[in-house]
């Protein structure tokens, strides 16, 4: 999931959200946190096997603020020095609307997405076409466009 450069900031940094283990999954899935996006962040899970599930814990990422592992499953040919987290958005939800290819059979794949968020108490959306390709093994995020 990439950001479009036009939104709104404040400051000063606020905390990044409360989730814990057992606390649902932000990525939307009906698992804890733990057991779903969380295992990946932490490595225990080893790597996403699919793109899907890969755009799913980079969102759960962004919600919980965990840049090491966004800036791990960023392509390096795409990847920046770092992730500009604005303290002002909450994510609030994820809608997977479609995938291509991104299976373990696959070298490329999309996701098409729309993930909600509220900014200085405005509602807002950002609707992306995600490309996923494997890297030394694991998929990681290429780019993406803004299909609207």
């Amino acid at each position: 999931m990439s950001r479009r450069k036009t939104r709104p900031r404040t400051s000063p940094a606020a905390a990044a959200p409360a989730v814990t283990a057992t606390s649902p999954c932000p990525c939307g899935l009906d698992a804890a946190y733990g057991a779903c996006c969380g295992r990946f962040h932490s490595g225990t899970g080893g790597t996403a096997p699919t793109a899907e599930l890969l755009m799913r814990s980079r969102y759960s990422a962004f919600v919980v603020r965990d840049e090491a592992y966004l800036l791990r499953t960023w392509a390096p040919e795409t990847r920046p020095g770092e992730v500009d987290f604005d303290p002002g958005t909450r994510w609030a939800g994820l809608e997977i609307e479609g995938t291509t290819e991104g299976t373990a059979f696959h070298r490329h794949g999309t996701v098409t997405f729309t993930a909600r968020y509220v900014h200085g108490g405005e509602a807002g959306s950002l609707h992306e076409r995600s490309r996923f390709a494997r890297h030394e093994g694991a998929w990681v995020y290429v780019d993406g466009d803004f299909p609207d």
